[in-house]
């Protein structure tokens, strides 16, 4: 199928690695030109050089730290006019609610609601001036069924998620659509550290750990940064200027819910 972007300029955060990169990829491979970010140089270097030799786009590499305001400036200053942004970051570490303390929370929203809300705030308006715009917050299945380890992203999460129902009504008039992805599991470095933090409190093996909790997934897999690239790219297409705020699951059937 033709996206119908090529040519378009595409922002897409946290890209180095992981479901960043897959959308960044599936992107590329729709013709668009990409600004890429992390705050890894090494890596994201490595990224862009691959993604411009397999795709022949232009790819603009920034490392910096997007959930600061030094970081948010140097990504935009390099940026200029963005068509598709792409928000993404890391989600705050595993606990208990007796972990938490307000600075842990203050952290949590910077990265996984504030900082997606200003890259809106500062993308936004050109977009909507030249008609056409199309925004993608990456979250969690989290939003639907919260995880009890994860209450520090469940928190930021489901605030982002809010502002963007509201949000995204009011700038739909103007050609911008924005949806938010929200991943189950899927092998990436996240799978990871999630799954060998279970394996160290119980004392089981690291493959183990990946067994059972492939075992609670009606797929009985993990996604892959692939397929989650190419449902981002779908929704970034011109054939999606009908999906307004919604909250699609990737989570191969992990959450029990009729809606």
């Amino acid at each position: 199928m033709d996206l119908g972007i090529s040519g378009k300029r595409a922002l897409v955060c946290a890209s180095s690695r992981g479901l960043g990169r897959g959308c960044a990829e599936a992107l590329a491979a729709a013709g668009c030109d990409l600004v890429m970010n992390a705050r890894g140089a090494e890596a994201l270097e490595a990224a862009a050089a691959a993604i411009r030799t397999a795709h022949g786009v232009t790819v603009t590499a920034v490392a910096a730290d997007i959930t600061t305001e030094d970081g948010r400036a140097r990504v935009l200053a390099a940026a200029g006019e963005i068509d598709i942004l792409v928000t993404n970051a890391g989600g705050p570490p595993p606990g208990m609610w007796t972990d938490w303390e307000r600075a842990d929370f203050i952290a949590a929203l910077d990265a996984n609601m504030l900082t997606p809300i200003a890259l809106m705030k500062a993308l936004m308006p050109g977009m909507m001036a030249r008609g056409w715009g199309r925004v993608v917050n990456i979250t969690s299945q989290s939003v639907k069924a919260p995880i009890p380890v994860l209450g520090l992203s469940n928190s930021a999460r489901a605030g982002l998620t809010g502002y963007v129902a509201g949000t995204a009504r009011q700038v739909a008039p103007h050609g911008v659509t924005i949806n938010n992805l929200l991943p189950g599991i899927h092998a990436t470095d996240r799978a990871d550290a999630l799954d060998r933090g279970v394996a160290e409190a119980e004392g089981i093996t690291l493959d183990e750990a990946r067994t059972r909790r492939e075992a609670t997934i009606p797929a009985r897999r993990y996604g892959t940064a692939q397929e989650f690239g190419a449902a981002c790219a779908f929704l970034c297409s011109q054939h999606a200027g009908f999906i307004v705020g919604q909250n699609i699951l990737l989570d191969g059937g992990a959450v029990n819910a009729t809606l």
